[in-house]
């Protein structure tokens, strides 16, 4: 098993290609971190992230992320993340990321960076949450050798929901997740990681195994993260707005321990069903 930081610290030295591109270079990500016949969709656009990490201004916050997986991320093979930097103003830097390998774009990524401003407007009508602490965490499944082979890099405790392909009327999952191994220092980049790790909400309706990808993925921090040593837990809440025609959208949100939300998660998922 490979220690997610052990991942990160595989990317090369950031070299220049431009004034405005950076490329670095990683020999693959392990088995381990798979689903499926491609690597966890939530390790790819981390590494991404860590990548921007190593060239933006410490000053600028992530405020936005937005992942479009366009191929799969095949294990133990090369790749490279080409950063470009699309504008860089006096409050906002907005960045384009792919992830290459083989010659082709496997993983595309836009994010946004920016200072914090000072203003007269505060407005929050977003909900908290009433999920005590999980005494225990829980696989999401009876047989672990059936799971994602990623899954076993975290925890998960489920509130609300059903195991997968259970033939269930829920499509929403409420619960805890966290790092199952401690991390020096839990940022940013793995946060993105650990809030890809719940299956889509409506994988538990479906009453046999079935394939199934993320299309695209959208991503805003809404309050600055608080950077701790450990496997800090983060609470969850994901539900289905729409599913139909072998598309579903789901829309999530997420706090830290002290019910500070700081993330709002939105994904488009292609079933076959």
């Amino acid at each position: 098993m490979h220690h997610i930081d052990q991942l990160f610290a595989g990317l090369s030295a950031v070299t220049p290609i431009s004034d405005n591109q950076w490329r670095v270079t990683h020999p693959g990500l392990p088995d381990d971190w798979g689903q499926g016949r491609t690597a966890f969709g939530g390790i790819s656009a981390a590494m991404m992230h860590y990548a921007l990490s190593l060239i933006v201004a410490p000053d600028r916050a992530l405020r936005t992320f937005h992942s479009n997986f366009v191929g799969p991320v095949v294990f133990d093979e090369p790749f490279e993340v080409v950063i470009e930097q699309l504008r860089s103003g006096r409050n906002m830097s907005q960045y384009l990321v792919r992830l290459n390998q083989a010659g082709k774009v496997s993983v595309c990524v836009q994010a946004c960076y920016g200072v914090e401003l000072t203003s007269k407007l505060h407005i929050n009508k977003l909900t908290s949450h009433q999920f005590e602490l999980p005494d225990k965490a829980m696989l999401m499944g009876t047989d672990a050798a059936k799971l994602p082979r990623f899954f076993h890099h975290y925890d998960l405790a489920m509130l609300q929901g059903h195991r997968p392909f259970t033939g269930s009327s829920h499509c929403h999952y409420y619960g805890w997740m966290r790092n199952r191994a401690p991390v020096e220092l839990f940022g940013h980049t793995h946060l993105i990681a650990l809030i890809d790790a719940w299956p889509p909400a409506l994988v538990q309706q479906l009453e046999a195994p079935a394939p199934m990808s993320t299309v695209s993925w959208d991503l805003e921090f809404v309050n600055p993260l608080i950077p701790v040593a450990g496997n800090p837990w983060f609470a969850y809440e994901v539900d289905t707005r729409f599913a139909a025609n072998g598309y579903a959208h789901t829309e999530a949100k997420i706090w830290d321990e002290h019910e500070r939300l700081v993330a709002l998660s939105r994904q488009a998922v292609l079933v076959f069903d």
